[in-house]
């Protein structure tokens, strides 16, 4: 196991580089110089091309397409998988306690509807305009949310999954630092974290803020102060709010605006009554207006690579140009091995549920090709085959 001094170096070079990346060198001055003297011609020579950079391989939500999502377990075996990056969902508690779940919804994620000392806890509510029937994590404290036990969130899809209902609890943010922390140790190179904000203004509305939250756990962790740090969101007004909070103290953190369906409007917005679109946020005008808060954009794949009328990839659009240009990372979303989910050209003999290993790679590659920084997948092991194997 490499010493606390070793692996220290190594997150404060990795930061370096990281920061470094992300920033424009400065242009040194001009100044007038002799004119040489005429030289006879160099002999031609190829000047080798510089290999791109590999995308950045992000386990979402764990490698969730091989464990229950958002589990300890789903964390752990895409940090084993070559994952460089890991993220979790944050939702809070009744008590304020961060916790990582796809949604503040916990009906279908964990077994709680099966509890009858929870069944007076089922509430109807209107969260982001939509009207949601079940239990929800606000209305449970830590202690009561440590009685769960964790459920596949598509079992249909992923029956593997299903076969470990049970086996684990709801986790802490501060579980996934200290997770990250150690597997960081043991692997002597950083892992970075990818925190989203689920339903920021939602949560606000209730009294429990996450971006406060968030930006309280980040500073308190020696680990996440040297690590990369991505921090994520569908909002706009919470993603500001971070940059505030964390810019002067934090710079190894990265702000991403996460884009949607381009109909669809941040809850932020709609909220202030905005009347503006996700389809705002896509033009080279609404990409500069992003760079004034973010680093970077996570949009649904189909605007990187849509697909034809037949279910095939199609050609790759000008955003990841255009968002280049504005001096945006760009690290689309969701890559998944399932036939259900893939072009229907990389889709493997069988049904919707069928596993498609060389088809996820295939699709990983062709958005590698298009210019991308980083892909969102539930497969950390396939995305890195992808990526490294391009």
């Amino acid at each position: 196991m490499p010493s606390l001094a070793s692996l220290r170096l190594a997150l404060a070079v990795t930061t370096a580089a990281f920061i470094a990346g992300c920033a424009t060198p400065p242009q040194a001055p001009r100044t007038a110089a002799p004119s040489p003297a005429p030289a006879a011609p160099a002999p031609s020579v190829a000047t080798p091309a510089t290999p791109a950079p590999k995308p950045l391989v992000i386990a979402h939500r764990g490698a969730s397409a091989l464990r229950p999502e958002h589990t300890l377990a789903a964390y752990q075996k895409a940090i084993d998988d070559g994952a460089d990056i890991i993220e979790p969902d944050l939702v809070a508690t009744k008590d304020g306690v961060l916790v990582a779940r796809h949604e503040n919804d916990i009906t279908g994620t964990t077994n709680v509807a099966d509890l009858p000392e929870f069944a007076e806890r089922r509430r109807i509510k209107v969260i982001d305009g939509e009207r949601i029937d079940g239990w929800f994590t606000e209305d449970f404290t830590l202690a009561e949310l440590k009685t769960l036990r964790a459920r596949e969130r598509i079992p249909k899809l992923r029956p593997y999954n299903a076969k470990l209902d049970g086996q684990f609890e709801v986790a802490t943010f501060d579980e996934i630092l200290k997770l990250a922390d150690q597997a960081a140790a043991r692997r002597g190179s950083p892992i970075g974290l990818y925190p989203e904000l689920k339903h920021p203004s939602y949560f606000r509305g209730i009294g429990l803020p996450l971006e406060e939250k968030l930006a309280t756990a980040l500073q308190a962790s020696a680990y996440a102060r040297a690590a990369p740090v991505y921090v994520q969101s569908f909002e706009v007004g919470p993603l500001r709010t971070m940059k505030r909070l964390l810019g002067a103290s934090m710079p190894n953190v990265r702000i991403v605006q996460l884009i949607g369906n381009p109909r669809g409007r941040p809850a932020d917005w709609r909220l202030a009554g905005d009347s503006r679109t996700y389809a705002s946020m896509l033009t080279p005008l609404g990409l500069r207006e992003v760079a004034t808060y973010a680093n970077g954009i996570g949009p649904e794949k189909s605007l990187v690579i849509p697909r034809d009328a037949q279910g095939n990839l199609a050609a790759p659009t000008a955003l990841v140009t255009h968002a280049h240009a504005a001096g945006l990372t760009v690290h689309p979303y969701t890559f998944r091995p399932e036939n259900s989910f893939l072009p229907r050209s990389l889709r493997a003999p069988g049904d919707d549920a069928t596993r498609s290993p060389a088809g996820l790679e295939r699709e990983i590659q062709a958005f590698a090709a298009a210019g991308v920084d980083g892909v969102f997948t539930d497969d950390p092991a396939l995305g890195r085959k992808a990526v490294d194997g391009r």
